[in-house]
């Protein structure tokens, strides 16, 4: 009876040794389900233990700005403008910092606009299929291109009014005198370019194709003339809306814009630049639909007509926004002495370049070359203002400018102690201008060597025009030049309009 008992015992000591180290594993198993959970909270999450004291901004009273958005059918656009003139920009001008949205749901993924070739849309089921060569299919190509443009410019200036322009004015963000500023005559080029695609539209054959294009462009490019006004204004009004961006609540709403899928990470300045950047590709469409056009077909004399006809228009805006923007900048300059305001730079309409260079010490300037005169500035704003540009000397005429081209390691630089072991880095592109009998001499380095040429090809060419009693410059918008030296001061004009110089990168292409 003795051993029955102990047999007892020892089962009954089994089982609770079981049970206790499989409550101990399920235990250390919580524990470890428990840790990964805790490891995985976000940041957001943590910020339920803060304690209450803390103060947070309600948002649950804050009605969302997109929902009043109007719903708008969109596509997106295709980067068409990396070959040609770059958007407005202004180097100096404050950048706010973007503020991240207080919102759970993550931002939704932006929409894209489907390319489509005009094979794809070819119909061979009407009537009886008809053989196109090479030349033929390259040709419909261009044509489909030209319509496929105009039909996604259309959206954009509809996107453009419906979900910046009106919820804006709606909910009192900007003002209508600024808005008005801000998009200026975009309300008149809808209509202009809902006509052109409707006549296109019209133009196509059951099956997809176009025959005659050259007389719809040669009756309807004279409307391109609407676009002085809105090209002319666009310097100011990227002002305004830079200085605009300050006001909290302007920023948040361009803000969550860009985060909505409607903008496709465009924020408002691209889809305003979208009209000038279709404006300038003209020309390479049009070039484009006559290179592939046979000389017997009907169409070419046309077509030869709308390219010269597209030229001449934009060389006139060209001018007439060269004109605008150089008294722009004329107005923002502010003269130290009272001897400093000179006649040459006041009756100036030709803005050749402009853009920052440092002097020896670092210090960053501004520097002006107008038709007639270089003006070397410091640039400043207050408050709400626009920028201004404070004159460091007087003006130097460009007949008695000198210019010399400064080798690399030529030049000392001054500096902090740190500085002197880069020394070699910071003497690089230099470049000194100087007036006669030493009257004033300016060294002044340029970010890289890009710059530096751009800078010394600028100049050469005002000199040489100055020199040779030549017409001056063409006056036009904010072009961006390409690398390579320009020998020609009359294929130039159109080439270096006004531009800042800062702004060009290192692989922008040749117009």
């Amino acid at each position: 009876m003795i051993d029955s008992l102990t047999n007892d015992l020892t089962c009954v000591c089994v089982c609770v040794c079981v049970r206790v180290r499989v409550y101990l594993w399920v235990c250390q198993q919580k524990k470890r389900k428990q840790q990964r959970e805790v490891d995985s909270l976000s940041l957001c999450s943590l910020d339920i233990n803060e304690p209450s004291t803390k103060r947070t901004r309600s948002i649950s009273k804050v009605s969302s700005l997109i929902n009043l958005l109007p719903p708008v059918k969109t596509a997106p656009l295709k980067r068409i403008g990396q070959t040609l003139q770059r958007s407005i920009s202004f180097r100096n001008d404050r950048r706010t910092e973007t503020r991240p949205l207080a919102t759970g749901a993550a931002a939704s993924s932006s929409k894209r606009r489907d390319s489509k070739l005009w094979s794809e849309t070819f119909d061979t089921g009407h009537g009886t299929p008809q053989m196109l060569s090479p030349q033929d299919i390259r040709r419909q190509e261009a044509i489909f291109e030209l319509a496929q443009g105009e039909q996604d410019l259309v959206e954009d200036l509809h996107l453009a009014r419906k979900a910046y322009h009106d919820p804006m004015l709606k909910l009192s963000i900007m003002t209508e005198q600024e808005l008005n500023q801000i998009f200026g005559t975009l309300n008149s080029l809808i209509p202009l370019h809902e006509d052109l695609l409707c006549q296109l539209r019209d133009a196509r054959n059951p099956d997809g194709s176009t025959e005659l294009v050259g007389p719809i462009l040669t009756h309807w490019l004279p409307c391109l003339r609407q676009y002085t006004g809105y090209c002319s204004k666009q310097l100011a009004a990227k002002s305004l809306l830079d200085r605009r961006k300050q006001d909290p609540r302007v920023e948040d709403f361009l803000l969550r814009c860009l985060q909505s899928p409607f903008s496709r990470k465009l924020d408002l300045w691209n889809f305003l630049d979208i009209p000038r950047s279709r404006l300038v590709k003209y020309p390479l469409l049009l070039r484009e639909i006559q290179k592939h056009t046979a000389n017997e077909h009907p169409d070419k004399p046309y077509l030869d007509q709308a390219v010269s006809m597209v030229q001449g228009l934009l060389s006139d805006i060209n001018q007439r926004t060269g004109e605008a923007e150089c008294q722009y900048f004329k107005e923002r300059l502010v003269y130290g002495q009272k001897s400093w305001r000179d006649g040459m730079v006041e009756c100036s309409t030709t803005l050749c370049c402009h853009g920052e260079l440092k002097n020896t010490r670092g210090v960053k300037l501004h520097v002006f070359l107008f038709q007639d005169a270089l003006v070397i500035t410091r640039s400043s704003s207050l408050n709400d203002q626009p920028i201004s540009y404070q004159l460091c000397h007087q003006p130097i005429p460009i007949q008695q400018l000198v210019l010399e081209d400064l080798q690399d390691g030529e030049m000392r630089v001054g500096g902090s102690i740190r500085g002197a072991f880069s020394n070699n880095e910071r003497s690089k592109n230099f470049l000194r201008l100087s007036s006669p009998r030493g009257q004033q001499s300016h060294c002044l380095q340029a970010s890289d060597a890009f710059n530096k040429q751009q800078w010394i090809n600028c100049i050469r060419l005002a000199k040489e025009a100055a020199v040779l009693d030549v017409e001056p410059l063409e006056a036009g918008p904010s072009a961006k030049a390409g690398a390579e030296p320009i020998e020609d001061i009359k294929a130039a004009a159109d080439l270096f309009h006004i531009f800042d110089i800062t702004s060009i990168p290192l692989d922008c292409p040749k117009v």
